[in-house]
């Protein structure tokens, strides 16, 4: 007897993408920190200043634009240090949009647009809200 092939439920892609998310940012920060070492820094940054307790590096001096193809092909370490943390903040995001797709899947119209609600005070506090700080 054969048995049927188990239906997806949005749970299990909720469960798998936070996995998964998580797993990928882990995997590119330990890469990311394989690279400072054998490279003894990264870009214009030696591997003292890196390492010092008062190191002057942090995200505040490096914007994610420090996070592009040239930094990723040159494998410089700390872009795929900062890649790591730019994947693991986009995971929950990542899962606030999946529940918009659930309870709009369930036709449970309030928790969809409470969902969306949260997902756009996200989006504000991500994008919108340090573009007006930093002016």
């Amino acid at each position: 007897m054969r048995a049927l092939p188990r239906r997806v439920e949005f749970e299990d892609i909720i469960g798998w993408s936070l996995r998964v998310g998580v797993l990928i940012s882990a995997a590119l920060i330990v890469f990311g920190l394989a690279l400072v070492f054998y490279n003894h820094g990264a870009g214009t940054f030696k591997l003292g200043e890196l390492i010092s307790a008062h190191s002057p590096v942090n995200t505040s001096i490096l914007p994610v634009s420090y996070v592009n193809a040239s930094s990723l092909t040159n494998l410089n370490g700390l872009a795929f240090i900062l890649l790591g943390l730019i994947v693991l903040m986009a995971t929950p995001v990542l899962r606030v949009a999946i529940g918009i797709a659930q309870f709009a899947h369930e036709r449970n119209w309030l928790y969809t647009f409470i969902t969306a609600v949260v997902f756009m005070n996200l989006m504000l506090a991500i994008f919108v809200i340090p573009a007006l700080v930093a002016k």
